[in-house]
């Protein structure tokens, strides 16, 4: 990991630059879609912000502009230079270069206190990304990120659609995902070959969730179950995976007010919280 505070100065400029297809970089450039984004993120004056994938720093510009302070995490050694160009006026920015799922987040924004998340991050790390950022103790305000439409879609699906998946039930149950742009491929450079979708979603605080501590794992390894093979019933999944009887299963779905007939996909979040509460001790 390395870090530039407060945007040194370097020597290479954006002409030199070359898109990396294996990061997945595809940038936005126009600046009153970038405004647009800052606004439906809700950041203001008072805010801190962690921006992953800050790629040429047009979005980091933005947010320096409306924020307290900036910390952006950026992989690509390419952009540290041009970034550090880019930047360099701002005062409340901080450069971190390296890879977000590699990093020691929590001392990365230790000096943010709460924060949001902002990231145009490349879409092939969008689950583990997420999964990571819902599950941290770090003091996450919201998640505004741009992903790929059909990652936008499985984040705010509901019971029953194809798009229904334990990424659904967890970013439901860590927060309030909402899509709030549809962003077509032909306003990034270069286009990718998929429409894209702006997702916000502010985040519950601990003590606002159904469960904590072993409680919480359980609710996740329900959940997890209840997808294991879509095409089993649910109370198939939770026999294999809690190596349980049938008898003990069906008494257990009974006793939260779930038919045995049911897949795994048909369930609320409410259900799956009923259930958990429900497990046989």
């Amino acid at each position: 990991m390395s870090i530039y505070s407060k945007g040194h100065k370097g020597g290479k400029g954006k002409q030199d630059f070359h898109h990396k297809k294996s990061l997945g970089q595809n940038f936005l450039t126009d600046d009153y879609l970038i405004e647009s984004l800052v606004d439906l993120s809700g950041v203001g004056e008072n805010d801190c912000v962690l921006e992953i994938g800050p790629g040429m720093g047009i979005m980091t510009k933005a947010l320096c502009r409306r924020c307290k302070k900036v910390v952006s995490v950026e992989i690509d050694d390419a952009l540290i230079p041009i970034l550090k160009v880019s930047m360099g006026k701002f005062s409340n920015f901080t450069l971190v270069h390296g890879d977000v799922m590699k990093l020691n987040l929590p001392e990365v924004t230790k000096d943010l206190g709460a924060f949001h998340v902002v990231a145009n991050i490349p879409y092939y790390l969008t689950a583990d990304l997420m999964n990571m950022l819902m599950a941290s103790d770090m003091p996450i305000l919201s998640i505004n990120v741009m992903v790929q439409k059909e990652a936008a879609e499985r984040l705010t699906a509901r019971p029953g659609g194809k798009e229904y998946s334990v990424l659904s039930l967890k970013s439901q149950y860590y927060g309030q995902p909402q899509i709030v742009l549809d962003v077509p491929r032909v306003l990034f450079t270069p286009p990718p070959q998929v429409d894209s979708a702006f997702v916000t979603m502010p985040l519950r605080a601990k003590d606002e969730r159904a469960f904590a501590g072993d409680r919480e794992e359980l609710f996740l390894k329900v959940v997890t179950a209840g997808f294991a093979m879509r095409r089993k019933t649910l109370l198939n999944n939770l026999m294999n995976t809690f190596h349980m009887e049938r008898t003990a299963v069906e008494g257990w779905m009974t006793k939260s007010g779930i038919e045995a007939n049911r897949r795994g996909e048909t369930l609320t979040l409410k259900e799956y919280i009923t259930l958990t509460q429900n497990f046989p001790a």
